[in-house]
């Protein structure tokens, strides 16, 4: 299946396939939607990261804004909890992200790892699901 196919499903509500393999990346299905992507958070030591993360918990939800003006990156999309600027999609994977977004996509974002480490890429993993 190709890349253009792939995001058609997606957008049509193909919520209900199992699985689908896209580059040897595979999404499930999840509750409520479609995981769209697992990703580390980028820029996590830069913004708010640091000072939220003892109040993060695994599954709390995320908000994604897209940021198309932003000065490094034009796919940009950052991500927020509970208002505070965590950091963003990383620039190697949020096209998909950006694009959805761009075309009225509902996405939802959750946190799904979280780990002391002293490498930030390694602090917090998050989920993006195409609500369905």
């Amino acid at each position: 299946m190709n890349r253009r196919t792939f995001f058609s499903l997606l957008l049509r509500g193909a919520a209900t396939l199992p699985w689908i393999s896209l580059g040897g990346i595979k999404t499930a299905q999840t509750t409520g939607g479609v995981r769209i992507q697992q990703s580390p958070l980028a820029g996590f030591q830069y913004h708010d990261g640091a000072r939220c993360f003892e109040h993060l918990r695994i599954g709390a939800p995320l908000a994604l804004v897209r940021e198309p003006d932003n000065p490094f990156d034009a796919r940009a999309v950052r991500v927020e909890w509970r208002g505070r600027k965590l950091g963003y999609v990383p620039r190697m994977e949020n096209t998909a992200v950006a694009q959805m977004l761009d075309r009225g996509a509902q996405l939802s974002a959750r946190i799904v790892e979280l780990r002391q480490s002293r490498d930030p890429w390694q602090r917090i993993r998050f989920e993006v699901v195409l609500d369905g």
